[in-house]
């Protein structure tokens, strides 16, 4: 018999469990949360991310209460553990801005007023690294990161509540040297990538570490959408960039920004062909259902569903 490992909700039956948590946003304050082409609206913050945040903010008390119970069994003194949050998803289905957002509003709540937020992209292997690996158009696959970083990284942040990551540029498509991202002692952690529910290390895909990154989440979210319509929102997004990020001469992608736009389109469906989509296929949507929550968009880019796992 099979049994379906999530419930589903349509988007007007999960913006019906937002009780009485409260909108404080404003558009403005919307608008610099959201990313490159990324037209999310304050009614969806309404109807999907509210009722989000109020289950997160009962989760959250809930695991306190019970490491209070676990630490008071063993005799030790109550030690202040960070809740963790992970977001998954492909390249430019809008992660970034769901972390954001999710930071913002988490943030707001009196019981976990202290919020940070760390992208996997730190533990991406630098460029040298990946150059003399012949791995540079693999950037992104699970093999392009160091995963045994990440994970003594959260390992440290649920152990200590204190770590640093490395710090990535997407200007410089290039770890930056000697910066990193301090935690400190956060209530919730969110971080963010494509790999967070990944399993093993690219390399010995039949093996799996010891620990996986997934170890170390308390809720884990992944941002969904058919692959057409988020190649369509990569390439859209590609060439805004070429207007505005690329034109900056210290960008990697510089030598794209004065040429013709359908030389661009073009090289950018390469990119999609051969990296983005083949990443997402092989390595990225078999992780959907490990998530605890999965946000489904529709073509305008709109949450229109959500699962949330049961068992």
């Amino acid at each position: 018999m099979q049994v379906e490992s999530h419930s589903r909700f349509s988007r007007d039956a999960w913006s019906a469990l937002r009780s009485a948590v409260p909108m404080t946003l404003d558009e403005a304050q919307l608008e610099r949360l959201r990313g490159t082409n990324e037209p999310m609206s304050l009614a969806e913050v309404e109807d999907i991310y509210l009722p989000l945040v109020r289950l997160i903010n009962l989760h959250v008390g809930a695991a306190r209460g019970l490491a209070q119970v676990t630490d008071a069994f063993v005799g030790r003194p109550p030690v202040k553990r960070p809740y963790v949050i992970a977001i998954a998803g492909s390249v430019a289905v809008g992660k970034s801005t769901v972390a954001r957002l999710l930071r913002v509003l988490l943030s707001q709540w009196p019981e976990h007023p202290r919020v940070d937020l760390v992208t996997t992209d730190g533990f991406l292997w630098p460029t040298q690294v990946l150059l003399e690996a012949g791995l540079m158009s693999r950037k992104g696959f699970p093999e392009s990161y160091d995963v045994r970083r990440m994970i003594e990284f959260l390992a440290e942040v649920r152990s200590n509540g204190e770590a640093r990551a490395p710090v990535y540029s997407h200007q410089s498509y290039d770890i930056v040297p000697g910066r990193f991202d301090s935690v400190d002692h956060p209530d919730i952690l969110i971080f963010e990538g494509l790999n967070v529910l990944q399993i093993g290390d690219g390399v010995q895909r039949a093996r799996a570490p010891v620990y996986t990154a997934a170890d170390f989440f308390d809720l884990s979210i992944y941002i969904d959408a058919a692959p057409q319509d988020v190649e369509r929102w990569y390439l859209e997004r590609f060439m805004v960039l070429q207007r505005t990020r690329m034109q900056d001469p210290a960008s990697y992608f510089h030598h794209l920004a004065h040429l013709p736009r359908d030389e661009v389109s073009a090289f950018a469906k390469r990119l999609w062909r051969d990296v983005n989509l083949p990443n997402l296929v092989e390595n990225i949507a078999p992780t959907r259902l490990r998530a605890d929550v999965v946000i489904h968009k529709s073509a305008d880019h709109s949450a229109d569903e959500l699962l949330l796992r049961r068992i």
